[in-house]
């Protein structure tokens, strides 16, 4: 915090000289001026990490001047100053976004404090805004087929109303993306998104996860600790594999739908819990319920508004989407070069059945990022269970006559699949093989290759 700028406006000469005499004592840099009308101009000028800011001044006022501040965009805290004002005043000005409201004759070590306060409080908004579109940028819903237009259809209209989802989708197929890309597209993206893996919790602390608990209300209950629904209070819950829940949770479950309250394991007053539900499963629910795995009073609660999420194998003309970006993402994270794909390699990835879709997907892609020799993956770098329909269903080109004819053949291909890959460009054809264009265009010849001529 220390050399950050801090604009002081107030028409007293005394005060701004004190509050610049401090602040700058303190490391901070200080600017001041005497009217609400210079204040703004200066900050369209420069930035200024807080304003200190006197209600009474000539001509604009300091209400005034502070409306204007927040109008502009400019979220820079502001701080109050006045010694003729009222309590009506101080209201009216937190209420327009003012950070603190402070009385003359001033106490300048308070003052700094307030300063330091403000400051703190900023940074961590902004940390937190950061953190929330790090968040956002991870629900990106990648793919432009037919079904998953019809996906980001259903997302838009859902999620800004207040009504239940249902998520139906194979394991890896995205649910939990779909569930977030709902919360953050609703009127409480800015609350929490609270999410619960109901297969992953065991029977007995699933109550006390969802619900919460009172100290000493069973063994091990140390304090008492609030449960998933009031953590999501004003946001969204997302119940994950909701069908690998118990009976007895779920008539618990369908009593906190039916009240919108909580009753905490142990406690004896239930709470509020105004929580958006949203549930995903990969069972079909209606087949749970003809065995007697699951209540059909539950069933109509959440069904509201049912999401298919399909799985890959029904998109693959979205995978060449999906390996650019997570290319992008891993190779970022890994601190290396992009990686590129053969075309072939890719086509290999586009004919596979993905049995654990999307997820599979990404995890073989991270895998490659890292273990990959080259810069290029090939056909030889994906894993066996991929390449093995290639190679039984491909017969070997030949018969050759000699090695020189099979090596030519394979040389033809290869560059074949290069120039097809850089858009029949011959210097990035070039450049990735290592050798000059020169030598490029020779080979070319020998080989018989031919371009289209706005190709080089």
């Amino acid at each position: 915090m220390p050399g950050e700028k801090i604009l002081i406006v107030d028409d007293e000469k005394g005060v701004r000289k004190s509050l610049t005499g401090i602040l700058e004592d303190d490391g901070f840099q200080a600017e001041s001026v005497a009217t609400g009308e210079k204040c703004l101009e200066l900050l369209q000028k420069k930035h200024f990490a807080l304003v200190l800011l006197d209600v009474w001044l000539p001509g604009m006022d300091g209400i005034e001047t502070l409306r204007k501040i927040k109008a502009s965009g400019n979220n820079c805290p502001v701080i109050m100053i006045s010694g003729h004002s009222n309590l009506e005043t101080a209201v009216r000005a937190t209420k327009m976004g003012a950070f603190y409201f402070i009385e003359k004759p001033l106490s300048l070590e308070k003052t700094l404090l307030v300063v330091k306060n403000a400051l703190k409080q900023h940074i961590m908004e902004i940390e937190l805004h950061r953190l929330k579109e790090e968040m956002k940028q991870g629900i990106d819903i990648i793919g432009e087929s037919n079904v998953m237009q019809v996906l980001k259809k259903q997302i838009a209209a859902a999620a800004p109303s207040d009504s239940r989802v249902l998520i139906y989708g194979e394991n890896g197929t995205g649910k939990e993306i779909v569930a977030r890309s709902i919360h953050y597209s609703s009127l409480r993206a800015e609350a929490p998104f609270i999410e619960v893996n109901c297969a992953a919790i065991p029977e007995e602390l699933i109550e006390s996860e969802l619900f919460g608990h009172i100290k000493g209300s069973f063994t091990g209950a140390s304090e008492s600790k609030d449960g998933k629904f009031i953590q999501a209070h004003g946001g969204t819950l997302f119940l994950d594999e909701i069908a690998d829940m118990s009976l007895k949770t779920q008539a618990k479950v369908l009593r906190v739908l039916e009240t919108q309250k909580v009753d905490p394991v142990g406690g004896k007053e239930a709470r509020n819990a105004d929580v958006r539900v949203i549930t995903a499963t990969n069972k079909l629910l209606e087949e749970e319920i003809e065995a007697g795995s699951f209540r059909d009073d539950l069933y109509y609660r959440i069904n509201v508004i049912p999401i298919n999420v399909p799985p890959l194998r029904e998109r693959t003309e979205d995978i060449p989407l999906l390996v650019e970006h997570f290319l992008n993402q891993f190779s970022f994270k890994a601190g290396k070069k992009k990686k590129q794909i053969y075309p072939s390699a890719m086509k290999l990835l586009q004919n596979f059945e993905w049995p654990g879709n999307v997820r599979e997907l990404k995890n073989l892609i991270e895998r490659l990022v890292i273990m990959a020799p080259s810069n290029i993956i090939s056909l030889d770098d994906l894993p066996p269970v991929i390449r093995k329909p290639h190679r039984d269903d491909v017969a070997i080109p030949g018969p050759f006559s000699s090695l020189k004819e099979a090596r030519d053949d394979f040389e033809r291909r290869y560059i074949l699949e290069l120039l097809q890959k850089h858009n029949n460009s011959v210097p990035r054809t070039a450049q990735e093989l290592n050798i000059e264009r020169s030598n490029l265009y020779r080979k070319m010849r020998y080989l018989n290759i031919k371009i289209d001529k706005n190709g080089g």
